[in-house]
């Protein structure tokens, strides 16, 4: 739908929507440029603050993953009328409110229409470098590729749904979720990165294959380095998929190829639709290292998960 727009002539729109990346991009001056971006979705937990807090970061992420420092931004909430109480509302906002406060974010305003089902989100505008923009187009073949969240996030709020599991367990997921990408941008950047994307509805190997179509690029992703939940597989084998990451995983059939070592319910992980998901990182084999010991002085999770090499572009290979 998005080739059917027309052409953006700006020189000022240093990112628009041609290479599908995480927000769009208008330069301000030559030190300054605007990043903008806006995402919401259904509940996927019961607890409205966190529901809102998670619905937060996951907004604010796109604008981390462009190695930019959200300022802004403005709510996005459709609510049914009469069905649920005033304070659930309010607790949701609340929580979206606690994630843009660690981030230093002001909310100043916002739009409210009536839905039978709830839905909440942000649009969030931040300031980024134009000389040192994160993209989803400029990884290099021989780059190191990174991932600082697990995969499992879809896996685990459908288990949750169909009683399979308890808040106890799905407490892992939502800790991730709720977490701001703010630290892994940083490290990225510290470390000379090429490219980032964060990992979200389209899953690891959706977000992958737009970042290696859009770089010319080849993943080889190493399946056994991958990061999960810790009941990501035994949740796929016991039937709890949501029906978005089947769809993705069809989807992804027609890029990626597995080593035939690769379990059926690995790759179903990594077509997992994740919600408020990692930053996926390519950075040159220089700074591999320096990328490391950036995310884990401030906490974040090191996994070193493959490489990019030549290729056709955009094929995503699966080793065992």
């Amino acid at each position: 739908m998005l080739r059917d727009l027309p052409p953006i002539t700006d020189p000022n729109v240093l990112v628009g929507t041609a290479t599908f990346d995480d927000a769009g991009i208008y330069r301000i001056s030559e030190e300054l440029a605007l990043v903008q971006t806006v995402d919401f979705f259904t509940p996927i937990v019961d607890d409205p603050f966190t529901y809102g807090r998670i619905a937060a970061a996951n907004a604010l992420s796109d604008v981390y993953a462009m190695g930019g420092r959200p300022v802004t931004a403005l709510n996005i909430a459709a609510f049914p009328v009469g069905t649920l109480p005033d304070d659930v509302f309010a607790e949701i906002l609340r929580g979206g409110a606690d994630a843009c406060r660690e981030a230093g974010v002001s909310i100043i305003g916002g739009h409210t229409v009536k839905d039978d089902e709830p839905k909440f989100g942000m649009a969030v505008t931040g300031f980024v470098d134009p000389r040192r923009i994160l993209r989803n187009d400029t990884a290099r073949a021989g780059d190191q590729l990174f991932l600082t969240k697990p995969l499992g996030t879809g896996i685990y709020s459908t288990a949750l749904k169909h009683g399979v599991i308890g808040d106890d367990v799905m407490e892992e997921a939502v800790r991730s979720m709720a977490a701001l990408n703010a630290r892994s941008s940083e490290a990225a950047l510290e470390a000379g990165a090429h490219a980032c994307t964060d990992i979200t509805g389209f899953g690891f190997l959706g977000h992958a294959h737009e970042m290696a179509v859009a770089s010319g690029v080849t993943f080889e992703i190493d399946a056994r380095a991958l990061p999960l939940f810790s009941r990501t597989t035994a949740l796929i084998e016991a039937g709890e998929v949501p029906g978005g990451t089947k769809d993705n995983a069809s989807q992804h059939a027609a890029f990626v190829r597995f080593d035939q070592a690769v379990g059926g319910a690995l790759r179903l992980a990594l077509s997992d639709a994740q919600t408020s998901g990692g930053l996926l990182i390519a950075v040159p084999p220089a700074g591999a290292a320096a990328l490391a010991q950036a995310l884990e002085r401030r906490g974040q999770l090191v996994c070193t998960i493959g490489r990019a090499r030549e290729g056709s572009g955009g094929e995503i290979v699966v080793l065992a």
